[in-house]
């Protein structure tokens, strides 16, 4: 598939990269049909923000059509249905969730010990961002 990826500050390039694969039961894979670029991108394009290494993939607002779901999504989406992602990765599940502070999500970052020691506490995952905040990439993505 197609994708955004970094290669250096003000490097950004439209390559080929392997197809996602479903890591987690409550996974989606969605394929991209509309991404939009914002401020935080451009802090990444001129390297304001640390945690970017060569081949990371870029983009994290997007919209696009379920293609597959692993079997702890449980009806929340179905094949085919277009959806809109947001910038933050939610379960739904954790205090900080129930309580509506969804930035701050405390299971979605998987390099939460990276956050901790830069911010002084994690932050939620973040699609397509910083190994900071997790780098799950997907969005600039289209298949």
């Amino acid at each position: 598939m197609r994708a955004i990826v970094w290669h250096g500050t003000q490097d950004i390039r439209c390559d080929t990269i392997p197809d996602p694969k479903i890591e987690d039961d409550r996974d989606a894979i969605i394929k991209v049909t509309t991404c939009a670029i914002c401020g935080s991108d451009l802090h990444l394009y001129d390297h304001v923000m640390p945690g970017m290494e060569k081949g990371d993939v870029m983009g994290h607002e997007f919209m696009g059509e379920v293609v597959e779901m692993g079997k702890g999504v449980n009806g929340a989406l179905r094949k085919g249905e277009r959806i809109v992602v947001p910038f933050t990765i939610i379960c739904g599940e954790c205090d900080q969730c129930k309580r509506g502070y969804f930035s701050v999500r405390e299971r979605s970052n998987r390099n939460k010990h990276i956050a901790d020691k830069a911010f002084g506490h994690t932050t939620a995952g973040l699609f397509g961002y910083t190994h900071l905040i997790s780098r799950i990439a997907s969005a600039a993505a289209s298949g």
